[in-house]
């Protein structure tokens, strides 16, 4: 019995029908099924391997080596602050003590009613922005504890659910142009591959709308 719904298998066998061999599609469609279930659930990447031709031991493996990739549950929001030096110098770990005392975690723990995941980050790259704390992915900062008790309120409230989706959602616009890799002819397979490898909803976006 398929795990995806009806909709995200259609979207699935889209994605695949991009790509010269359905391999490449594996990473689209773990962020597809991310973006169902909030992680990569067994019975998800069983039905990944499935659709590209692999096991679901690879599937696993894959996902494993990406740190945006969850093969284990986690909150609704993953919160995760920046240490590295530019943040450290402007309070990073002031904000990250804050942020497990409050939460009543630590780093790598959920909140009991699974609203939240703490995390600590090398870089997210948000040194103009520091200290800077990423939530799903989606920027903030700076930020200090209270700053950060202010976004805590506003992601239970609801108040940034047009900003923030659940965790795993990593764009909400489906891809609108492109040509199908098994649709190309002589010459243009580079091409085809190039435009299957580009957003496609949940899936293959690799910004955040």
């Amino acid at each position: 019995m398929p795990h995806l719904t009806s909709d995200n298998r259609a979207r699935a066998e889209a994605i695949v029908a991009c790509y010269p061999q359905p391999r490449s599609a594996l990473i689209p469609l773990c962020h597809l099924a991310q973006a169902q279930d909030g992680w990569l659930t067994p019975a998800a990447m069983e039905e990944i391997a499935e659709l590209v031709g692999c096991t679901p031991a690879e599937v696993r493996g894959t996902a494993r080596f990406y740190d945006m990739l969850h093969t284990e549950p986690v909150g609704r929001h993953v919160v995760t602050v920046c240490t590295n030096i530019a943040c450290m110098l402007a309070g990073a770990y002031e904000v990250l003590d804050h942020a497990a005392a409050a939460l009543g975690i630590s780093v790598g723990q959920t909140t009991a009613d699974g609203e939240f995941t703490l995390e600590e980050a090398e870089c997210l790259a948000g040194c103009d922005s520091a200290p800077c704390v990423q939530v799903n992915h989606r920027f903030f900062g700076p930020l200090d504890p209270d700053g950060f008790d202010a976004l805590t309120e506003d992601l239970r409230s609801g108040r940034l659910a047009d900003t923030v989706p659940a965790h795993g959602i990593l764009s909400r616009i489906d891809r609108s142009v492109g040509l199908p890799a098994k649709a190309a002819k002589t010459g243009t397979g580079a091409q085809a591959a190039g435009s299957g490898g580009q957003g496609s909803g949940p899936a293959t976006g690799a910004r955040p709308e």
